[in-house]
């Protein structure tokens, strides 16, 4: 099946449903062809600097470290891969969302990690070679199993057995290669150069992202509300929030550090969310997709913010609580003290 076919029974199974229940079509929007094809380019631009940027992050010598113990790898991978997918999926179901709702939602939790939990690793004290790790493996185990979750769990749905652009999606993921091994070849024989680069491309990405948010708004700026409905808002906030603690819960009972438990929690719960885009804007036509492309940007949005509250917790909680040498340095006086007053 190619990404026309799917394109066009995804429209016309979204556009006989009904959004909420009131019989509204979300699928309708005038986008211009120029402003259209603007978006699309920002959105691949945004997408080649996030996996240059993750690419100039990737040591081969620490990927190879921890490759040969893979207990912690393994697990991340299924947290990432298991957890999020079954997340969206028991999301999109329990609130009953029609099919482009759905298959969005289902494309944002079978997405694998994204750049950002690295940042959010640090914040939390986490294992940060684990972390560029996990957004490594997971970036390229997401060719053959984003594509294979996405299969299985809209089998579930109805309207969407056949009518997922597969296509598109793997063309997306499979650009990301070039970028992605352009940046872990300047971190291998150019190393000096691969801050340089990260920096630039965190400008150009700041300016891409503006610019792209500006141009959405300005396009749906009529049916913006659609992304603001309770069922959308409800994913937004709890698809990360699960993602974090079940992460941590997974690494806990599997006997994982809490460094190493920390780590695989930030990145279950973060997303590619430049990944995300890139496949809702490119794979799906806007007259199909409607306003739900900016979806992603409402899940990063919640995603950081908790986050980043978890991390402030964390702090606290570190702050709080005294460390376990001094504890032990406590013990010892005490007993010390209390052997001086024996006769």
């Amino acid at each position: 099946m190619n990404g026309t076919t799917g394109n066009m029974e995804t429209a016309n199974v979204y556009n006989n449903g009904n959004l909420s229940g009131n019989g509204s079509r979300t699928g309708i929007m005038n986008i211009s062809a120029s402003m259209n094809m603007a978006m699309n380019i920002l959105t691949i631009a945004i997408l080649f600097i996030t996996m240059i940027s993750i690419g100039c992050t990737m040591e081969i010598s620490k990927i190879k470290a921890h490759l040969l113990k893979p207990k912690g790898v393994a697990i991340a991978l299924l947290a990432q891969f298991c957890i999020m997918p079954l997340t969206a999926f028991c999301l999109a179901k329990s609130l009953q969302m029609d099919p482009i709702k759905a298959v969005t939602v289902l494309i944002c939790g079978c997405c694998p990690g994204g750049s950002l939990s690295n940042l959010f690793s640090l914040l939390v004290e986490g294992d940060m070679n684990l972390s560029i790790v996990m957004t490594t493996c997971s970036s390229l185990a997401a060719f053959g199993l984003m594509p294979l979750l996405l299969y299985i769990l809209c089998q579930w749905f109805s309207g969407l057995e056949n009518a997922v652009p597969y296509i598109g999606i793997i063309t997306t993921l499979v650009s990301t290669l070039v970028p992605c091994g352009f940046g872990i070849l300047i971190n291998h024989y150019k190393p000096a150069y691969a801050s340089t680069v990260k920096q630039v491309g965190l400008s150009i990405l700041l300016v891409s992202t503006i610019v792209l948010v500006i141009l959405s708004s300005f396009a749906v700026k009529d049916v913006i509300w659609m992304i603001l409905m309770p069922d959308i808002l409800s994913v937004a906030v709890l698809m990360p929030l699960i993602g974090f603690t079940l992460g941590y819960v997974m690494s806990s009972i599997c006997k994982l550090s809490p460094q190493f438990s920390r780590t695989i929690s930030m990145e279950t719960g973060c997303q590619n969310i430049q990944l995300c885009t890139a496949i809702l804007k490119v794979a799906f036509s806007p007259q199909v997709i409607g306003p739900m492309f900016l979806f992603p940007l409402l899940y990063m949005t919640f995603q950081c913010t908790e986050a980043i509250i978890l991390a402030l917790f964390f702090r606290c909680y570190k702050t709080l609580k005294p460390p376990a040498a001094d504890i032990r340095m406590e013990y010892y006086v005490d007993v010390k003290q209390e052997e001086v007053k024996q006769p």
